[in-house]
């Protein structure tokens, strides 16, 4: 009896966590679709105070976007990275707009013995208003590498907006971030445009799996079946 109860919560679990697996996937391709066309679209205004609240993964992430203003060095924040250059920290820089909002901007990567900003001086001290274009990225709050996030000892895993902005002291600052297009900065450093638009999906092989569990437990069924019509059909031995 138990086992035949397991069997059919093989068979119907299997099927249900297959179908979905597939909804999973037809979700997937159409948000990679989606950011595609955002990625390669002229870049637009970044969003300010009045759009904040409706600003989502799904429907904002890797939008191109542009912000006029100007970047207060002083308060910059290294977070730990990982690039095709090797390990080392992205600069994550305040930038005060001319409409009035701060936003955090990743200016791009520098090297560990890059993080003395005295060694990269002439790529900090930009002065007067530039213009900056990126993709806009939404905060990460969950920490990164595996760590948390220790603001009060300057050890930043992930670009947490909400706590970098109060670690430095910010107000009026955007819930999301702007990758840096790889416009060269003064001195080389930070490099940006390292942002890569990617995403897992392999939600067809997991539904494969799913499938193939479902099956088993339904071929289980039918060879307990047969095995208990054939002891039915050959009777109790003398």
């Amino acid at each position: 009896m138990l086992l035949g109860v397991l069997i059919l919560a093989g068979l119907i679990g299997g099927t249900a966590l297959g179908v979905w697996q597939i909804q999973r996937r037809a979700w997937k391709l159409d948000l990679i679709d989606r950011v595609e066309t955002r990625v390669h679209q002229p870049a637009a205004p970044a969003p300010g105070p009045d759009a904040w609240p409706t600003i989502s993964r799904d429907g904002d992430e890797y939008r191109h976007v542009r912000v006029t203003g100007r970047f207060l060095d002083d308060h910059e924040t290294l977070v730990r990275a990982t690039t095709d250059l090797g390990s080392g920290y992205w600069v994550m820089t305040p930038f005060k707009s001319e409409r009035g909002f701060t936003v955090l901007v990743n200016r791009g990567f520098i090297p560990p013995d890059r993080k003395d900003p005295a060694s990269r001086n002439e790529g900090r001290k930009i002065d007067g208003t530039v213009a900056v274009q990126g993709l806009l990225r939404i905060s990460e709050p969950k920490g990164g590498f595996l760590r948390s996030n220790e603001p009060a000892k300057g050890r930043w895993y992930s670009r947490d907006v909400r706590a970098i902005a109060k670690a430095q002291g910010l107000t009026d600052v955007a819930p999301y971030f702007i990758d840096a297009d790889a416009a060269p900065n003064p001195g080389v450093y930070p490099v940006g445009g390292l942002t890569k638009v990617s995403f897992y999906n392999h939600h067809l092989s997991y539904a494969l799996t799913w499938f193939a569990l479902a099956l088993m437990s339904l071929a289980a069924g039918v060879y307990l079946l047969r095995e208990e019509r054939r002891g039915s059909k050959a009777g109790p031995s003398a």
